[in-house]
């Protein structure tokens, strides 16, 4: 039997912890955070289960992971449609016919694509080397303008000329007149929220769960009880910083109740324009197709910001630099650090879905534990 030390209690900790105890390890989770399900977590106001950290859909093509995350909870059928708001024009997202038709008119999807062609042409064949200019190449300059330019600079705090253009390589473009966001098999909201999936996971009577605990403050001590540690948390602070600090981005939420039955009228409302100073507004309430106490909504709007230490960090900034400071910290990891492993989106500095963080911590498992 090993001693686990598992750092973090978001998805991949707990997929790692509930693995290991069902193998007759004995588990130990800590959390900074004075709650579990990190960045998951839900919490009920008013009948609503509120996504703390931002919406949260879960969606997925791997049958496994998706027969695996259904253990825990029952999933409705809530299909990932945002619509677009710039300065008070509606448009819907993913960019399709129902958009073309909206901004240009169009009504075919030859017409769509013949604008979209006129309108990239700009470019002279040139191939992108940013992120406008990937933009412009799918969408063309009038969706680029109204709907990704503002949203994108405010997201990542930067010019869209100095990003790279594999962010939005993989943006869903369709010539149909279809609003499913996603190109998943499967795609759903666990009624009840996400944190009941967490504490299903870590209920073993081989798992101990202590909230409010710094893992830096005892490092030492852990490293010379526990056989060995999954480190869930930012990489680079694990090591002090040792070799400069990685880039991340962060968040603000500022979530309020209101006595009306629906705000907005969809989960997800994205501001465009570069003038609004969040990026979307979420409705919790249709999370779940409206269920809630009457006439009652709770609404986030989120703000993006700099990282800075002490912020909670969500987004790594997955560019050169950074990446190559990142294998510099994971070659120190691989040298100095030999009975920690490191998981999940800070662990492995890169950006997870949920369906990703659970398959990357069941490989963990195989590899570490076995089958």
């Amino acid at each position: 039997m090993t001693k686990y030390l598992i750092v973090g209690a978001g998805l991949f900790g707990a997929t790692f912890a509930y693995e290991a105890a069902k193998k007759g390890h004995e588990v130990k989770v800590i959390e900074r955070r004075n709650h579990i399900a990190g960045n998951i977590f839900t919490k009920e106001v008013d009948g609503i289960q509120v996504h703390q950290y931002g919406a949260h859909i879960f969606h997925t093509s791997n049958k496994k992971v998706w027969d695996y995350v259904n253990q825990f909870a029952e999933f409705n059928r809530y299909t990932n449609s945002p619509v677009a708001n710039y300065h008070g024009e509606i448009y819907n997202l993913p960019f399709n016919m129902n958009t073309f038709n909206k901004l240009w008119g169009v009504v075919t999807p030859e017409e769509a694509q013949a604008k979209i062609d006129e309108q990239k042409s700009i470019l002279n064949g040139k191939r992108p080397e940013n992120l406008e200019e990937q933009a412009i190449s799918l969408v063309g300059t009038d969706i680029y303008e109204k709907l990704i330019k503002g949203y994108t600079e405010k997201q990542w705090g930067r010019s869209t000329k100095d990003l790279p253009a594999f962010i939005i390589r993989r943006l869903p473009v369709r010539l149909t007149y279809d609003n499913n966001y996603f190109n998943d098999d499967y795609q759903g909201i666990p009624v009840g929220g996400y944190t009941q999936i967490v504490e299903k996971m870590l209920a073993s009577d081989l798992i101990t769960v202590e909230t409010g605990v710094d893992f830096f403050d005892k490092k030492d001590e852990y490293l010379k009880e526990f056989d060995r540690i999954i480190f869930t948390g930012m990489i680079d602070e694990y090591f002090n910083y040792s070799l400069g600090e990685l880039e991340y981005r962060s968040l603000k939420f500022e979530t309020e109740k209101l006595d009306v039955d629906n705000y907005q009228g969809n989960a997800v409302v994205n501001y465009t324009d570069a003038e609004t100073p969040f990026t979307r507004i979420i409705e919790h309430k249709h999370f779940e197709f409206g269920k809630s106490d009457k006439n009652k909504t709770v609404i986030t709007r989120e703000y993006p910001k700099t990282w800075k230490r002490g912020d909670e960090p969500y987004y790594p900034v997955n560019n050169t630099k950074n990446n190559t400071l990142y294998k510099q910290y994971k070659e120190l990891a691989d040298r100095k650090a030999k009975n920690v492993l490191f998981g999940g989106r800070l662990g492995q500095y890169r950006y997870y879905d949920m369906d990703q963080v659970i398959s990357a911590a069941l490989n963990v498992v195989k590899a570490e534990i076995g089958d």
